[in-house]
């Protein structure tokens, strides 16, 4: 299936306003099936719950700066994968 311009936008949004914005795409069936959004949702939820929780510690502004990373890779068109959260969503 093609990648939209509209998947590339969900894709960066998934990340960065993460863990708020992949709570709406399960909410919403025509986003959460797409495969290029699916495909980044999980992890980018994960993340960000990361990201929340490490808040108070330096750690959580560097996983925050990851999540920019990932979510400019999405909006380019390429899938991430991110280290140990990719694999658990991939079986």
């Amino acid at each position: 299936m093609e990648i939209t311009n509209d998947d590339k936008l969900w894709g960066l949004l998934i990340y960065i306003l993460s863990p708020l914005v992949p709570i709406i795409v399960l909410l919403m069936p025509d986003k959460r099936e797409r495969p290029f959004i699916k495909a980044h949702n999980m992890q980018a939820l994960v993340l960000g719950i990361i990201a929340a929780v490490t808040s108070p510690l330096c750690i959580g502004l560097l996983v925050w700066i990851y999540q920019i990373y990932c979510g400019i890779q999405a909006y380019q068109g390429k899938t991430v994968n991110v280290p140990v959260i990719s694999d658990m969503f991939k079986s």
